[in-house]
């Protein structure tokens, strides 16, 4: 098998049997074929002759073209899920000894409860007239951040997803694992309002979608629709960092911590496979802790 039919039957393989995430897929996608055109420059053309020096010599090449660590790592988990793939199909697993190397760690950035107040304040203030947008955009910001949610789980629920009476809302995350997350009071009534006074202005027709949040056409709401949203919001915050959607999961995570929750319920709230993903939060607690020693304490 050539190595760029292995690439795209490994992807369709992650589509179709594994469940992987679009983004993940995506991301595999650019990486893999980055690799199967090192392999034809290379004069590898034949999958089953992949072996581990061309492996290393294309991330080496990443890294002189200035690569994040994190692309890097990135492109190197493709390498071994790729390998792997081809080694259960009586190839060799040429991926087997290759290092990943570690990523650099970023604090997140995240808002101060007076800022996320300041900022849903300014929402419902524009949502007053009850224009259909307006409520959706309302409910959109209260459900990311009462649940932590990312951005591709918002906008895949549908309305039977959300139950108003446990205030609990049933997410299909990476590799379509379910769980269900709370949210609060807030988050219910801007829901509510959503779907009695927003939602039916967008719905088109007996067929309208089942989706929970529509957008302007009355089809499913888009994420590009929810970046340029929240991005809109942070840029009048103050601080650095992204600008994005993850912002405000990072900020609810890290606001659960503060207020006294385990990192074992944060970790199943946020949906992390491992407890290690979810720890960067409580350096970002303790870090808030230090700050805030630092500014009040007369002997700091």
């Amino acid at each position: 098998m050539r190595i760029g039919e292995a690439v795209d039957a490994y992807l369709a393989h992650l589509e179709r049997e594994r469940g992987t995430s679009p983004n993940t897929v995506r991301g595999y996608r650019a990486d893999l074929r980055s690799l199967a055109r090192h392999c034809e420059r290379a004069g590898l053309t034949d999958a089953a002759a992949l072996d581990l020096e061309i492996l290393r010599d294309w991330l080496y090449a990443a890294s002189e073209a200035g690569l994040a660590k994190s692309t890097i790592a990135r492109r190197s988990a493709a390498a071994r899920g790729l390998s792997r793939w081809l080694a259960a199909r009586g190839g060799e697993d040429a991926a087997g000894r290759l290092r990943t190397p570690k990523r650099d760690r970023h604090l997140p950035r995240v808002l101060s409860r007076a800022a996320v107040d300041e900022m849903l304040a300014s929402l419902a203030a524009a949502s007053a007239e009850g224009d259909a947008a307006a409520l959706r955009d309302v409910a959109v910001v209260e459900l990311l951040y009462a649940s932590a949610l990312r951005v591709s789980e918002l906008v895949g629920l549908d309305v039977d997803d959300v139950d108003l009476e446990r205030l609990t809302v049933r997410v299909t995350g990476k590799g379509s694992k379910e769980r269900v997350v709370p949210f609060g009071r807030p988050a219910l009534d801007a829901v509510l309002d959503w779907l009695r006074a927003g939602r039916p202005q967008l719905a088109v027709g007996a067929d309208a979608q089942p989706a929970l949040f529509l957008g302007a056409r009355g089809g499913r709401l888009g994420q590009r629709r929810v970046h340029e949203l929240i991005t809109g919001l942070l840029a009048d915050q103050p601080g650095s960092g992204p600008h994005g959607p993850h912002t405000l999961r990072h900020t609810a995570a890290t606001h659960l911590l503060d207020g006294g929750a385990d990192l074992r319920s944060v970790q199943e709230m946020l949906g992390h496979a491992s407890l290690g993903t979810t720890q960067i939060y409580t350096h970002v607690s303790l870090e808030r802790l230090t700050d805030a020693y630092r500014t009040a304490h007369p002997r700091a």
